[in-house]
């Protein structure tokens, strides 16, 4: 396990002083891309201990938004570092851990001409409706505005463009919500939406599995973009919310991460 993990934990044994016990649910409130990966480990969890885990998922912005506006919340887990950051500089809990990683992709509809190759190049072109999630509200759709300035050193005005034509479909306040038991991405591409869209590429194999004629992109290493995912265990939160964080952070949640293509630094190593 790498070193970094190793003082987190050492805080998540410190504050597990006493034995699980009947009580409230635990509330995890996560980013949305984590809902398949994370809502196995909630139940993993609950399955183990018997301590119910109540699941939020959604936007990891907005997420953050709601818990300041007072939303009750035990443990959050956001597709960035940022956001918890930000609630912990704020008083609201802590320590930031690092859990997980992912990348963006490109997930293209059927017939669509493109590999990573020629992904700039599909971008710009005049007849691509591009799509992404919402900066500012939803941690991917930053991550591809940062390919957007990576574009931009390739080609030049590119990332001007590429802001100016892009689709924020997903993420934001006013987002269109797919229907329950949809994956957004799936039914935003077969509702003919956009023509490429760019998401984490766990969720454009979750987008794939429902819809098997969309097309993953690779998204080439000039243009690559990592997004680092961040755990905190929230003020007031019971000992069993830190048995939660504990337990996500541990071989056994890590596993489930990395089998839902999470890049899971607890794994490094094994």
């Amino acid at each position: 396990m790498p070193k970094h993990i190793l003082p987190a934990i050492a805080v998540l044994g410190l504050v597990m002083t006493s034995p699980a016990t009947a009580q409230e649910p635990i509330s995890l409130v996560a980013a949305g891309s984590l809902k398949a990966a994370l809502g196995q480990v909630a139940r993993d969890f609950q399955n183990d201990t018997g301590i119910a885990v109540e699941t939020t998922f959604g936007p990891s912005g907005l997420l953050r938004q709601s818990i300041e506006a007072g939303r009750s919340a035990h443990v959050f887990a956001s597709a960035n570092m940022a956001h918890p950051q930000a609630l912990a500089e704020a008083g609201k809990g802590g320590p930031v851990v690092l859990f997980a990683r992912n990348r963006l992709c490109g997930l293209a509809r059927p017939g669509l001409e493109v590999s990573g190759d020629t992904l700039i190049d599909v971008m710009l072109a005049q007849t691509t409706r591009l799509g992404t999630s919402t900066p500012g509200a939803d941690p991917s759709g930053d991550y591809a505005w940062q390919l957007f300035g990576k574009a931009d050193e390739l080609h030049s005005g590119a990332r001007a463009e590429l802001e100016s034509k892009a689709l924020q479909l997903s993420g934001g306040p006013e987002s269109e919500a797919a229907p329950e038991g949809r994956n957004t991405y799936a039914w935003v591409m077969e509702n003919g939406r956009a023509d490429l869209f760019l998401t984490y590429c766990t969720n454009a194999v979750l987008a794939q599995r429902e819809l098997p004629e969309l097309q993953i992109v690779t998204v080439p290493q000039a243009l690559s973009v990592g997004a680092d995912y961040g755990l905190i265990v929230l003020e007031d939160a019971p000992p069993a919310a830190w048995e939660l964080a504990f337990h996500i952070l541990s071989p056994d949640g890590q596993r489930v991460l990395a089998s839902y293509g999470f890049d899971a630094p607890g794994m490094v190593g094994e």
